[in-house]
This record gives structure tokens, C-alpha cells and sequence, in this order.
């Protein structure tokens, strides 16, 4: 009875400020208080006017795509190296790449500036934001796409090439449809990382900012907030329904090779 009073507080606690997103998003007062002072819609068609939003999220949408492209194909081969091969000091060079998860974003931003203005003498743009966040987003897709490739019998891939696949032909038409599952959900994860993350943006965005870099600078104008609350309406939806899908993907996965789920994103 307690763990479940428990898991209740901890639910209300940590999704109680997402449900007041929607709810300050239609209201037509400025002032983010209580009570409301009517519906509207008004704050969702200022986002259709307002042309340096626009530039944010197409900043943004260019750098998760190309983010989670390199982070997925990054992933495939760490996860595959590391579920179907053994080499000296796997452990230790998978423990290397995977740690990324554990180190302080405000760590790696702060030392990513450093080599990249300091030592390399390059410029900030969003080829370094895209870089800093393909470290980050790798050891999640490696994450996903390990159990996809641990839960593959190698036996099947070494059969196609007894019939006269090579090894690539082989990964292409046996294992590569058997982990497309766990590829696609790995790409939604790092989209959808890359398209809300916020501390490394800020450090390494150029002159050009992402959405959330747009975001944090509208705080600083109060009748600019309920603007913010309906971007941040349409990005909890956005990220709920990728993660919902990557999920489904994951669970599908699972299944197609015969695995019995044991919990996931959701």
C-alpha cells in the first residue's frame, strides 16, 4: 500500500507541471496565475507569425535529423561489435563510449567550447552543436540497439553466408531486418534528445539558435510566456507520440525475435 501511495506522489510530482502547460497555453490572460480568465487560442497562432521561431526550429529539426542519423549508424556498430564480437578490453572500450550518460551536460558543454575555440580555432555553428550531440545521443542508441543485437541468434547470419552471402550481403538481408525495430526507435530517441536538449546548445550554438536557446531567451520578456507555454504544449505532444512509437518499435522487436518483453521506455 505505501509503494503504491508512493509511485502516485512521484507521478503527480513529476507530471503535474507538464499538465499545467496546456492549461496556460489557451488562457487569454498574459499572467501565468490562477484563476483563469478565459479560452483561447490566440498564443498557438503567434507562433505561426513569428519568423525568428521559425528559424529556431528548422536550427533544430536540421540538427536532430542529422544528430540522430550519426548516432544511429554510430550505434549500430558499437552495438553490434559489442553483442557478436569479443576483443581485448571490450569491456573497458564500451564502458568509454557509454560514458557520456553519467557526465554533467554543463561538463561536457564547458569542455567541448574549450577544444573547439581554444585548441581548434574553429567557429560556433551548428555542425559543433550537431557533434557535441552525437556524443551524447550515441550511448542511447548503443543502449536500445544492444538488446536488439544480444537478443539475435548469430547462427542465422552464419548460415546466409554458408549459402554463399558475403558478410555484408548477409547483415544486410538477415540481421539488418530482424534490429530495424531497435534502429528506428534508437533514431526518435536521439531526435528527440537532440531536439530538446538545452545546456550544450546554449554553450555551442552560433549565431543561429535552437528552439530551446529561443525559448530560454523569450523568459526573460514576461508576455512572452504563455507563447512559451504553447510551444512547450506542442513539444511535450511531439515528444510523447515519438517516444510512444519508438517504444512500440522496441516491444515489436522484441517480439520478432522471440523475447520476452521485460519493460521499457513507457
Amino acid at each position: 500500500m505505501s509503494l503504491r501511495i508512493y509511485a502516485i506522489a512521484y507521478l503527480i510530482f513529476l507530471y503535474a507541471p507538464i499538465i499545467l502547460l496546456p492549461i496556460f497555453a489557451f488562457n487569454d490572460a498574459t499572467i501565468i496565475a490562477f484563476p483563469l480568465s478565459g479560452f483561447t487560442t490566440e498564443w498557438f497562432g503567434e507562433l505561426m507569425t513569428t519568423k525568428a521561431l521559425h528559424g529556431a526550429v528548422q536550427n533544430s529539426i536540421f540538427i536532430a535529423v542529422i544528430t540522430a542519423s550519426l548516432s544511429t549508424i554510430l550505434g549500430i556498430c558499437a552495438a553490434r561489435a559489442g553483442a557478436m564480437y569479443n576483443f581485448p578490453l571490450k569491456r573497458g572500450i564500451l564502458g568509454l563510449v557509454m560514458l557520456p550518460l553519467v557526465l554533467p551536460e554543463i561538463i561536457v558543454a564547458v569542455s567541448l567550447l574549450i577544444v573547439v575555440v581554444q585548441i581548434l580555432d574553429l567557429g560556433l555553428s551548428n555542425w559543433t552543436v550537431i557533434a557535441a550531440h552525437v556524443l551524447i545521443c550515441t550511448p542511447f542508441c548503443i543502449a536500445i540497439l544492444n538488446g536488439a543485437f544480444q537478443n539475435l541468434d548469430p547462427s542465422m547470419e552464419e548460415a546466409a553466408m554458408d549459402l554463399g552471402e558475403s558478410r555484408w550481403s548477409a547483415f544486410r538481408l538477415v540481421t539488418f531486418p530482424l534490429v530495424m525495430p531497435g534502429i528506428i526507435s534508437s533514431f526518435l530517441i536521439a531526435f528527440t534528445i537532440s531536439l530538446d536538449e538545452f545546456i550544450i546548445a546554449f554553450f555551442l550554438t552560433g549565431a543561429n539558435p535552437t528552439m530551446p536557446v529561443y525559448i530560454w531567451g523569450l523568459l526573460r520578456f514576461p508576455s512572452s510566456l504563455p507563447i512559451v507555454m504553447a510551444l512547450g504544449t506542442i513539444l511535450v505532444a511531439l515528444s510523447i507520440i515519438l517516444l510512444t512509437i519508438a517504444e512500440i518499435l522496441r516491444r515489436r522487436g522484441m517480439a520478432r525475435v522471440g523475447v520476452k518483453d521485460k519493460g521499457g521506455f513507457l
